[in-house]
């Protein structure tokens, strides 16, 4: 039983530093979300960026958009499901980073994805632009029950080196950006004869961290607790049969 409690206090123990931990980082974001937008990171340092380190970093990058090699990923958002539009952008030394610029509902999807729709975007401004928004790591493999499927074109998650792999991207950045709101984009979008106007809709990234180390400390704890209130019983229930016995 003293095994027991010893165990119960260092997995409670674990769970306030835990705790401290998951708060600091939350600091952390909020502060990388709400501060002035600064350069991306150099190409020398992209095998070094993390999430801990770099996650929601607010960055800025200037390159020409390669609209005729736009992916869609899927996308459920406060306004529903629907896709991300991945467009790469093209910045010095031949570099390429994948800007997430926004969310499409899922009708539009079909345009997106023509090859008339190709040849539209392919024919957009081609000049250099300035992007603003939330450094985001790569997510690997797909989404829930779902892997991505390159040959296909079908993509469940924001899987960098697989999607720029399919689309013939070099020197691809690891990490892609969530683009900001902008004045003609809004987070909300508008409506126009019942559909959605101003897409892609841009700055809906959501910021959650799942929190429950406190409720697991406090658990933990109360197991030791537990464990102590039964080994004091215990022994009293033993000194007790002992008395009686002598008497």
């Amino acid at each position: 039983m003293a095994v027991i409690f010893a165990g119960f206090i260092s997995l409670g123990t674990w769970q306030v530093l835990r705790l401290q931990w998951k708060l600091d980082l939350i600091e952390r974001v909020e502060q990388r979300v709400h501060a002035a937008p600064v350069p991306i990171p150099g190409f020398s340092v992209w095998p070094n960026i993390n999430a801990s380190a770099d996650e929601y970093r607010h960055v800025q990058a200037s390159g020409v958009f390669l609209h005729e090699k736009t992916v869609l990923t899927q996308a459920t958002t406060e306004l529903g499901g629907g896709f991300w539009v991945m467009t790469p952008l093209a910045i010095a030394d031949g570099a390429t980073i994948l800007i997430n610029r926004g969310y499409i509902p899922e009708k539009m999807a079909a345009s997106y994805r023509a090859s008339s729709g190709k040849d539209r975007l392919a024919t957009l401004d081609a000049s250099s632009i300035q992007v603003t928004g939330l450094l985001r790591m790569t997510e690997p493999g797909g989404g829930f029950l779902r892997k991505n499927d390159p040959a296909g074109n079908r993509w469940y998650s924001r899987d960098v080196n697989a999607i720029a792999t399919a689309i013939g991207l070099t020197r691809a950045a690891p990490f892609f950006i969530d683009a900001d709101a902008g004045p003609d984009n809004n987070k909300l979008g508008t409506q126009q004869n019942g559909a959605l106007a101003n897409t892609p809709v841009a700055g809906l990234t959501v910021i959650h961290f799942h929190n429950n180390h406190l409720i697991y400390a406090i658990v933990w704890f109360l197991l030791a607790a537990m464990t102590a209130a039964a080994w004091v019983y215990v022994i009293r229930h033993r000194n007790n049969t002992s008395t009686s016995n002598e008497g």
